[in-house]
């Protein structure tokens, strides 16, 4: 329908910062358009809304799904794979860097994988763009003032985080991997959330956590190897690093950065478990 076509940009804009991913915005758009052209649209007075609401739903279900497949993929004894990337391919195109100049960029897309669906899209539909939560409250099945509380607590969430932290995330990472090359535990430690989380997959059908900064500093300086190289890498967005041995990737690092320290990390373990991902790319010299 020629008022999909018209308003794209604005559904494109609205996917894309709910789900954090162009590629999921396209899908969630093509899954819009077979609703919207199955529907009656004769007695809808605000088109550009109506279609907001199509399009948040179509996230809201993505969202879901996504939460569920890696909470399945938790209990199966694995962590998701990844989407990993050299991280010298991730300076954005001129749409990207539109994306991220507002309060939902880039730099926030970290902490906003920590909220709930609902949490989410709440506070990007009303704190991005503006939309009443009156309306909110249909697409979430909540009351207005549930709606409004949603929002409340994501923004929370938010406050505060570093609008520079692509780069901010990188250095923090890397004084993390040289402490622990280099043995220095309260380096470590300086880097770490006091409750940091490390989730570690090898592969044999359980994910070892482990909890708290001293645990996890005491855990990445044993663990650190000689003869290892590490090539950094953007793992699910966010900063990280593929270690390699003799070329082999052994080890797969991503890291969720709040407020300057490592609050997570998800590692992926042995060449087995790496041998899974095409890393090929992204150790390439």
């Amino acid at each position: 329908m020629d008022e999909f076509e018209a308003h794209r940009p604005h559904l494109h804009a609205v996917a894309t910062r709910i789900l954090g991913s162009r590629a999921e915005a396209d899908d969630a758009l093509q899954e819009a358009w077979i609703r919207v052209e199955r529907a009656d649209t004769s007695d809808v007075e605000n088109i550009g809304g109506w279609l907001t609401t199509v399009v948040s739903r179509v996230c809201l279900t993505m969202l879901d799904a996504r939460k569920r497949r890696r909470e399945e993929a938790l209990e199966a004894g694995r962590l998701p794979d990844p989407i990993v990337t050299r991280a010298d391919e991730a300076a954005p195109d001129p749409e990207s860097e539109a994306l991220a100049a507002d309060a939902v960029g880039a730099a926030l897309l970290v902490v906003l994988e920590t909220l709930q669906p609902a949490e989410r899209l709440a506070f990007v539909l009303h704190d991005v763009f503006g939309v009443p939560f009156e309306d909110i409250a249909l697409i979430v099945d909540r009351s207005p003032a549930a709606a409004r509380q949603l929002a409340s607590r994501a923004r929370r969430r938010v406050q505060g985080a570093d609008r520079h932290a692509p780069t901010a995330d990188r250095q923090v990472v890397e004084a993390f991997l040289a402490a622990a090359r280099d043995g220095d535990f309260e380096g470590l430690i300086a880097v770490l959330d006091p409750e940091v989380v490390l989730r570690a997959d090898d592969g044999s059908g359980a994910v070892r956590i482990v909890e708290g900064a001293r645990a996890v500093a005491t855990r990445a300086r044993s663990g650190a190897r000689t003869g290892r190289v590490a090539h950094p890498a953007i793992v699910d967005g966010t900063a990280g690093f593929v270690a390699t041995e003799a070329g082999v990737p052994v080890a797969l690092l991503a890291f969720t950065v709040v407020d300057g320290r490592i609050a997570a990390i998800d590692a992926l373990e042995g060449p087995a478990r790496l041998a899974e991902l095409a890393l090929e790319d992204v150790v390439a010299a």
